[in-house]
């Protein structure tokens, strides 16, 4: 089967997005990006191959033998235990890379020691792996230095005392292969890994049947041939892809919006790095754009820092400004000065929810700024970017469309953080047929 991809390396994430000969989306796949981007290129992209396996499972299914809920339990089961496989495979190579940083004069007198404490270490991960793969079980990370780096730190102080062995040996032989690790993703054979992953599940039981294993293995025998690739986002030019794979974010950002809403005729995007406001005609071609200057005031990292100074959760910063009912008035969104505004309406007594509030009512007059000097807002209107999912955000948005525009329908797709990758797998699908001719870097 012929594929097409697209990835669009922000400035916070990597996105990847496979579509089929008749575009339709297969699958998609995001990570954080690194300084390696070649190593995120390639993390995003295998996600995306995953995810795609996992909807040609779901086409096989169609309405064959067994009811959705017997289907989505088996694919769930599934899902699990290939997510275990993986996790295994990096535990072992993570094993492998410390036990090669126990050399030199500090681990001169204690080498062996610590060769054997990283042995039990190693052990006692995997033996609790299972259960973190479980029915049920919550991980507040899906990255594997998140899961495995929480877990290594807290065992590997254990068997540090038991094996009357200095903490710090332990950890430093992390620090220093962690990052070799995280920048070698799984390695491939995909389809050996699902197999094992079955054979796990069919183990377990679980009340599954045999029957269900049919159609994904007839899904595992179709080959995925990534036909053509294009490469967008803010770092685009580092991206490790010949000039003419690479596409403009506003490009892509456009045409994938008109992918997800044909008749959107404005765009806007907050992410990470940037506010975009962008103009599209009836086919999805960019007509008019703006930008925000060089200061990320206003995008994603702006809400990172003011997350990090409230000693909170990105994702907790919208559902407590909706408790707001008198949103503070904030006089700047420059991230130089937020720290410094925000602690004094603190020491004020300020309500947090008020200044939350207030904050992404300025974030959102911000980029209504930028829209305006695209060209305003025509209906239909888009928003994308990780923002999007901010719910807080969403509100001063809906308010200022109306207060601004009046009724204008405001599409938001759960999957809008992908649009820009979304963007580029089409314009590789139009280029593998001929349809674009050169670039636009």
């Amino acid at each position: 089967m012929k594929t097409f991809v697209g990835i669009d390396l922000g400035s916070t994430t990597t996105k990847a997005v496979l579509l089929d000969e008749d575009e339709k989306v297969l699958g998609r796949g995001i990570t954080n990006s690194r300084s390696n981007y070649d190593t995120a290129c390639r993390v995003a992209g295998q996600e995306a191959a995953i995810d795609a396996r996992f909807a040609l499972f779901r086409r096989e299914f169609g309405a064959e033998q067994g009811t959705d809920e017997q289907v989505e339990e088996f694919l769930g089961a599934l899902e699990r235990a290939f997510r275990l496989e993986q996790f295994v495979e990096q535990l072992g190579d993570l094993e492998q890379t410390c036990l090669e940083q126990v050399t030199g004069e500090r681990f001169a007198k204690v080498e062996e020691g610590v060769k054997q404490a990283l042995a039990e270490v190693f052990r006692r991960l995997r033996d609790e792996a299972p259960a973190m793969f479980a029915p049920g079980a919550v991980r507040k990370s899906d990255f594997f230095r998140d899961i495995a780096g929480s877990r290594y730190l807290t065992v590997a102080e254990e068997v540090a005392r038991e094996a009357g062995l200095k903490y710090d040996l332990l950890l430093n032989v992390y620090d220093k292969s962690i990052i070799a690790v995280e920048n070698r993703p799984p390695s491939g054979g995909l389809s050996e890994k699902f197999k094992r992953a079955l054979d796990h599940v069919a183990k377990e039981g679980a009340g599954l049947t045999g029957e269900l294993q049919e159609p994904v293995e007839r899904a595992l025998d179709i080959e995925l041939e990534e036909t053509y690739l294009v490469g967008t986002g803010y770092g685009r030019v580092t991206l490790p892809f010949s000039k003419e794979h690479i596409r403009s974010e506003i490009l892509c950002h456009g045409l994938g919006a008109h992918m997800m809403y044909p008749k959107t005729r404005t765009v806007l995007d907050i992410g990470g790095q940037d506010t975009k406001g962008i103009q599209v005609d009836a086919n999805g071609i960019v007509e008019n754009f703006q930008m925000n200057d060089r200061c990320a005031a206003g995008c994603g990292r702006y809400l990172g820092y003011i997350a990090d100074e409230m000693n909170m959760g990105l994702h907790e910063l919208g559902p407590l400004a909706m408790k707001s009912s008198k949103p503070a008035r904030i006089n700047s969104t420059c991230t130089v000065f937020a720290g410094a505004e925000l602690r004094d309406r603190l020491a004020l007594g300020e309500n947090r929810e008020d200044i939350l509030a207030g904050l992404h009512r300025a974030i959102i007059l911000r980029a209504m700024s930028i829209i305006s000097r695209s060209g305003g807002i025509d209906d239909e209107f888009t928003f994308t970017g990780g923002v999007a999912k901010n719910e807080a955000a969403v509100r001063e948005l809906r308010k200022l469309v109306q207060e601004n525009y009046g009724d204008v329908t405001i599409n938001i797709d759960p999957d809008s953080i992908y649009t820009g990758a979304l963007g580029g797998a089409e314009f590789a699908r139009r280029a593998a047929e001929g349809r674009v001719e050169g670039v636009d870097g």
